[in-house]
Parts: C-alpha cells; sequence; structure tokens
C-alpha cells in the first residue's frame, strides 16, 4: 500500500518526504496530511457528505484536499483515497483524569447533536442492537455451547435489554466511540475522526461504549472500581449538560453496557480469539458487580 500511496500522491501535487502508517487503511503524509484507503466507493462518498454535514455545523473534521483536478477522492487499481488535512491534537493519555471524562461526554452530546441534521440528508444503516443480541450473537454463544457467556446469563441480560428497547431514543451514532477517534489540543476538543462504521441505533450505545472500553484499556494503570465509577458519573453529567438523558435511558445503560460486552466476546468467538473473548466477559461481569454504583453515580 505504502508503494501505492507515493504513485497516487502527485495527483494532489504533494511530493513524499515522509509516510508514517497510523491505522491498517491509513497513512500520515509529511505531518500534514492524511491519505486513507477504501474499498467500497459508496461508504466513501458516504463518510465525505458526512464530514460536510458536520462541517457546516461547526463540528471540527477533517478538511478534505481536492486532487490538482478538482476531485474529492482518486481512484486507484480498484480502490479509492481520501487525502484530508491533519488535525491538530492527539489522543488523550491520562484515561483517569475526570475533566477530560466530563470533555468527552460533552464531545459525544455535540456530535449526537449535530448528527441528527446529517439524518435528514443522508440514508444510514439502520441497525438494532436487540436484533444483533437475538441474531447473531446468540447464534455464536450457542454454537460455541455457552462455553463463556453462559445462557441463562445472556436470556436474562437480553430480556432486560428488550423490556426497555422501544422506549430508547434512536438516532445516528459514532458507534466506535474511543479517545483514539476524539482528538484534543490543549484539554479541548479539537477533532473527530473515522465515521466508517455511524449507523442508526440506540444513542446510549455510544456513551456505554465509550465507558466500557475504558475497562477494556490493557495498561498496567488499570481502573479501579471507585476510578471507573467517577469517570462513569463525569461522562454522563458531560453529556448531560448538553443533551438531557431520559430516566428510561439512565435505567437502561448497565443493560447496554453488558449487551456490548456479549457482543464483543461473540465476535472474538467468531475470531477464535478466546483471550480477548474471556476479557470481554470479565467487563461483562465486572459491569454487573456495579449495577447498582452506576445506577447511583448517574
Amino acid at each position: 500500500m505504502k508503494e501505492m500511496i507515493e504513485q497516487i500522491l502527485p495527483l494532489w501535487e504533494i511530493e513524499n518526504k515522509q509516510l508514517e502508517q497510523i491505522y491498517p487503511s491509513a497513512w500520515e503524509v509529511n505531518h500534514s496530511y492524511v491519505i486513507k484507503m477504501y474499498e467500497d466507493k459508496k461508504q466513501l462518498e458516504r463518510n465525505i457528505k458526512i464530514s460536510e454535514i458536520l462541517s457546516d455545523c461547526d463540528i471540527p473534521v477533517a478538511k478534505i484536499v481536492l486532487t490538482k483536478t478538482g476531485e474529492k477522492y482518486a481512484a486507484y487499481q480498484s480502490n479509492y483515497f481520501l487525502l484530508s488535512k491533519k488535525l491538530r491534537g492527539n489522543n488523550i493519555s491520562d484515561l483517569k483524569d475526570k475533566a477530560m471524562a466530563w470533555k468527552m461526554g460533552c464531545a459525544i452530546a455535540q456530535l449526537h447533536t449535530a448528527f441528527m441534521k446529517c439524518e435528514k440528508e443522508l440514508d444510514f444503516w439502520d441497525n438494532s442492537l436487540l436484533k444483533e443480541m437475538k441474531g447473531w450473537i446468540r447464534e455464536i454463544l450457542a454454537n460455541n455451547e455457552w462455553k463463556i457467556v453462559k445462557e441463562k446469563e445472556y436470556s436474562k441480560t437480553v430480556d432486560l435489554l428488550e423490556s426497555a428497547y422501544d422506549f430508547l431514543p434512536k438516532q445516528l451514532i459514532h458507534r466506535d466511540v474511543h479517545f483514539g477517534n476524539f482528538l484534543f489540543f490543549e484539554g479541548n476538543l479539537s477533532g473527530y475522526i473515522d465515521f466508517d462504521l455511524s449507523q442508526r441505533n440506540i444513542r446510549i450505545f455510544d456513551i456505554c461504549y465509550f465507558l466500557t472500553g475504558l475497562l477494556a484499556e490493557e495498561t498496567e494503570d488499570s481502573f479501579t472500581k471507585i476510578e471507573w465509577i467517577e469517570n462513569v458519573r463525569s461522562v454522563i453529567a458531560g453529556y448531560e449538560s448538553i443533551l438531557p438523558l431520559s430516566e428510561k435511558e439512565k435505567t437502561a445503560i448497565p443493560c447496554v453496557m453488558e449487551c456490548i460486552e456479549i457482543l464483543f466476546v461473540a465476535y472474538f468467538i467468531s475470531m477464535n480469539d478466546t483471550k480477548h473473548a474471556n476479557d470481554a466477559y470479565d467487563i461483562f461481569r465486572f459491569v454487573q458487580n456495579c449495577e447498582s454504583d452506576i445506577q447511583r453515580a448517574i
């Protein structure tokens, strides 16, 4: 892929001085740009439209760089390439900073607010966490003979989700909220990246995904229960400073967190990755043991 990028950079009249791979399909160019490869043209065009709408809403997203012929992207050897200016800022390194957790809550809410406009102008994959739980996730767990998540645990969690699901607001969400996709500069949000998984779903999915993701960080300085609950409190408070959550949503947060970890168990089983499947199950159990603490915190 590096050789391919070197060959197409002249389409933007950019001289390659330094290429650094930052994701499997993305490279940083000369410390100033990011070029990303897509195989799916429709996904690329949808992401371009999302970026344009969010930019119109004053949401900080990477600015697309046109080719020298004025095109928004370039096609080359059955692939498509998008060049954008590199956003300033970095990923947060201190995951336990409560002030930054509050700002992340605000950032998620600001994005959700802007996403409401995107929904009116674009068609998106309308996904359902409940259908996923009762569909491919159950099938994988059953085929695995319920070796990690027990059938009784699964059924109890899904029943709770189903009882609340119709009352949970749905909208366009990011679907991959973590500190790697939200950039901060001098303590303030400087940009959002990576809308490849954006879809319509329950809006608290993004909040729950982010919070359980903190527990999945493989660092020596892992969260204690008290530290994580404080982050839960801060993220929810930040979010609600912009978008209030309903009581139904607050009640459903622990259940949605548990569903997300069951989803990861099934995903990793499908990848024959037993270690990470068990890690996801450990987070599922951790959240179960924190249910009352989560409710008190929010």
